[in-house]
């Protein structure tokens, strides 16, 4: 898992440079404005594997005077910033599509767009679920924005896909409404991975089963009487606990370093 943690980022950076110049060229040529829609989308995903690279670096470095809790946060600050990348896309890309729309200026596209489309669908599924796995085994909230920053990639080219289809069987005003449909999914988990850096950086609590798991812990060790506080936090990757205990009171100090 740690040599995944390593690795994972670049696989993620390389797709997507790949799949924002195969949907960029492939939308020019065939005329779809959701396929170009979505290379900009992968466009910014581009950014977000970079800076979730950068955030990766910083995370590893320890604790120091500066900050003893170490560096770990940085994780949900790239986080928030791939959310609002995300975000600040959407809006731009709704707008056009909106105004295309109104304006009544939309035609069909060539079907090599759908063809696009679902090679595109397949690339950023397998991502997806390379990137999430990796993510939950080390714990990386920039790991796993960044997975599911690759899901809505996929979800987006699926629209992109049926809208191409829609348009060259008769529809062509179907190419521009599964733009704004991109839009607004690629919007929407901008917003869900900002509210996620939020309640990570304002240490929100860990889950119920892992404050348990802690409890147990403590109460299996010798010595220890019982707990009368208890609480945990993420900290980026790893989580800290705050737990005080009472103890036998003929433990020496010089001893409780055993506890």
């Amino acid at each position: 898992c740690r040599d995944c943690r390593e690795e994972v980022v670049w696989w993620a950076f390389t797709a997507d440079i790949c799949m924002t110049l195969f949907k960029g060229v492939l939308g020019l040529m065939s005329g779809s404005v959701a396929l170009v829609a979505d290379s900009l989308h992968s466009g910014a995903d581009v950014v977000a594997s970079g800076v979730t690279q950068l955030s990766l670096k910083i995370s590893n470095k320890p604790a120091d005077e500066r900050y003893p809790f170490g560096y770990g946060n940085i994780q949900y600050i790239s986080s928030s910033i791939v959310g609002s990348l995300l975000l600040i896309g959407a809006s731009f890309l709704m707008y056009g599509s909106v105004m295309k729309l109104i304006s009544g200026t939309y035609e069909a596209p060539s079907i090599f767009a759908a063809v696009g489309a679902s090679v595109t669908v397949i690339v950023n599924e397998l991502m997806y679920r390379y990137q999430i796995c990796v993510g939950n085994e080390n714990n990386s909230p920039a790991i796993i924005a960044n997975a599911w920053d690759n899901r809505s990639d996929a979800i987006s080219s699926a629209a992109v896909m049926v809208g191409v289809i829609a348009s060259v069987i008769g529809f062509p005003i179907a190419d521009t409404i599964a733009a704004i449909g991109v839009s607004a999914l690629v919007g929407r988990i901008g917003l869900e991975l900002i509210g996620t850096s939020i309640h990570g950086l304002m240490d929100s609590s860990v889950d119920t089963e892992l404050l348990q798991t802690a409890w147990q812990v403590a109460m299996d060790t010798p010595m220890v009487h019982s707990i009368y506080f208890l609480r945990g936090r993420h900290v980026g990757e790893d989580v800290q606990f705050d737990i005080r205990l009472r103890v036998d009171p003929n433990l020496r100090i010089k001893d409780s370093s055993m506890v």
